[in-house]
């Protein structure tokens, strides 16, 4: 995986801009933050997102995937405000799951939507992974 970064720009953080690889392409579905059983925990947005990126760590187990062959990420969520006053709790969580102690960084989006199909939803993030030939 090549990271794309035009020498003029700022430096992104927790993200980059863009990714380019080859090889085995996987798609894994919205994952929200319910449990294996499709039981919420937690109505708490940072304990919906832990439990979502563990829900993306299990598909992409099922392909011999991890987080460092994710290439693009989308987050889809409630409220863009309580995103960005939990920011730095959310970005714990995710360097706790997604980075294994090396950072990795995926190109990623945010949007505030104004639902998700699941009522107790607050958050459902999406990924792209490859892993090398």
């Amino acid at each position: 995986m090549n990271v794309l970064q035009p020498p003029t720009w700022a430096q992104p953080r927790g993200y980059v801009n863009g990714i380019a690889a080859s090889g085995i392409v996987i798609s894994v579905a919205g994952q929200i933050g319910w449990n294996t059983q499709g039981t919420f925990e937690t109505d708490d947005l940072v304990g919906q997102v832990r439990q979502a990126l563990a829900n993306v760590l299990a598909v992409l187990a099922e392909a011999n995937a991890g987080p460092h062959h994710i290439v693009r990420m989308t987050w889809y969520l409630l409220s863009r405000d309580e995103y960005v006053a939990r920011a730095a709790e959310i970005g714990t969580v995710y360097r706790e799951l997604m980075t294994n102690g090396t950072a990795h960084y995926p190109a990623m989006t945010a949007v505030q939507v104004s639902a998700l199909i699941e009522p107790r939803a607050k958050v459902e993030i999406e990924v792209t992974a490859i892993v090398p030939d």
